[in-house]
């Protein structure tokens, strides 16, 4: 993954917790779910290793996590700050990292 995709502010950020980056590319893809979309509080973050277009990330909203295998659905990573602006700085941490925003 390309450094040119780490902000200065997760660069500095993750600095300060001894954490190296991994960038996620705009045009690969998270799976995250339509919960996220209703608002619902908290959000969920957990980022697996990437594997063939995708991040590894996924995002979901609320305590339960769904076993649907329609949960998730696919979305790029340039268009993660429409359905979700605040987990934007957290999407270079690193495989195996999870957040969780309220």
């Amino acid at each position: 993954m390309s450094e040119e995709f780490i902000t200065s502010y997760q660069r500095n950020k993750y600095r300060k917790y001894r954490v190296q980056p991994v960038a996620s590319h705009p045009q690969l893809k998270v799976g995250i779910s339509r919960t996220v979309l209703e608002g619902i509080l908290s959000i969920n973050g957990l980022r697996h290793p990437p594997e063939g277009e995708t991040t590894g990330w996924f995002i979901w909203a609320g305590e339960d996590l769904s076993t649907d295998p329609e949960f998730f659905e696919p979305l790029h990573v340039e268009h993660v700050s429409e359905w979700c602006p605040e987990v934007i700085p957290f999407l270079a941490l690193p495989p195996g990292w999870r957040f969780y925003y309220t």
